[in-house]
């Protein structure tokens, strides 16, 4: 943890990096995952003049992009603007994005030889456009808040490298998972290494904390989750855990395994709205800080409703350190910017009386 303070010492605001380390705060930290996106006027300015792919492989808009929530929201913390699926395509999958239909990788991975030829990334050349856009968010934030980076975990990676894209039942990947788990397993191992090796960049471009994205680790069995999605989280979180920052791993659907996610390796556990906080806390003890976890269909309600269900999560953790105020998905793209505002300010001002 020491080392973690002497990285985070020029920030204006650490509330966000004291409540990863379960450290005092005067109130809650809160920001909101992909608050950088599709509800705010000023990305949807952006959005009408480049592509998706464009905005995050220019590190100029990726940086403006970025800063806007931070501005416009005054969130604790700021996450980089990127997409989970530059990994794969810095491996030699080709990937393009359709504008209503997402990412689709045009030979998705069926085979052994489609594994073999996957090739170890060089983040300074295969991903310099997300380290140059680190850099200069760091130097726009001036310290006003931490930078979050991240990268999507191996399972999910590989769920949609297999798949080709989104898919409904990703009955490719349980296919494979059932038919030939030596394959996965040594797809996992490549993705894993490129995890590793892509965060590692990312801190020391300027990062201060990192966050691993398992959105699909919900699709697995217990048996599963363990063998193909927690197994490879934790060797990404034993490979950075001596570099000085706070590490998040959030695993969707997996709130029905807390017991086996204690063994992680990280220092926060982000969780869905599916989970009672309170239940959680209760049972990773002072372990873990816990991130999370408000609906965010709750943000389409009322400002009253809001803050009554902001409350209630608060209420339900407790007095205690150790709690990230965040939504338990990334907040949808109809909500309005002003309900966006009352989540952030609510949660600034109920939080207080909790610590």
């Amino acid at each position: 943890m020491n080392k973690g303070k002497t990285r985070q010492n020029n920030l204006k605001n650490d509330l966000f990096i004291r409540a990863c380390y379960r450290q005092d705060v005067e109130r809650t930290p809160v920001w909101m995952m992909r608050q950088a996106g599709r509800y705010l006027p000023q990305y949807r300015a952006i959005r009408e003049k480049y592509d998706f792919t464009t905005m995050y492989k220019t590190p100029e808009i990726a940086t403006e992009v970025t800063l806007q929530p931070v501005d416009f929201l005054k969130v604790d913390a700021a996450i980089l603007f990127s997409d989970i699926l530059v990994v794969p395509e810095a491996m030699g999958m080709s990937l393009e994005f359709f504008e209503g239909k997402g990412p689709l990788f045009s030979q998705p991975i069926r085979d052994k030889k489609q594994v073999d030829q996957l090739r170890p990334i060089v983040p300074e050349e295969d991903l310099y456009f997300v380290l140059e856009a680190i850099k200069m968010i760091r130097k726009e934030l001036n310290g006003r808040v931490p930078l979050i980076g991240f990268s999507g975990a191996p399972w999910t990676l590989a769920a949609y490298m297999v798949e080709g894209g989104k898919s409904r039942n990703f009955t490719y990947i349980k296919n494979l998972r059932y038919s030939n788990p030596e394959l996965l397993s040594k797809l996992l191992e490549k993705i894993t290494e490129a995890v590793i090796l892509y965060l590692k960049a990312q801190i020391r471009a300027g990062v201060q904390a990192v966050q691993l994205f398992d959105t699909w680790a919900g699709l697995l069995d217990p048996q599963g989750f363990e063998q193909f999605a927690l197994k490879y989280a934790r060797r990404v979180f034993e490979s950075l855990k001596n570099m000085g920052i706070p590490l998040i791993y959030f695993a969707k659907g997996a709130g029905i395994w807390l017991e086996k996610l204690k063994e992680c390796q990280a220092d926060v556990l982000g969780l869905d709205w599916t989970v009672d906080i309170g239940w959680a806390r209760n049972r990773v003890g002072d372990q873990f800080a816990l991130q999370g976890n408000l609906d965010p269909t709750v943000l389409l309600s009322s400002p009253k409703i809001i803050r009554q269900e902001i409350v209630k999560i608060l209420t339900n953790f407790g007095k205690a350190n150790g709690h990230i105020f965040n939504l338990g998905h990334g907040i949808l793209p109809n909500v309005t910017p002003e309900n966006a505002k009352v989540f952030i300010q609510a949660v600034k001002e109920e939080s207080v009386r909790f610590h």
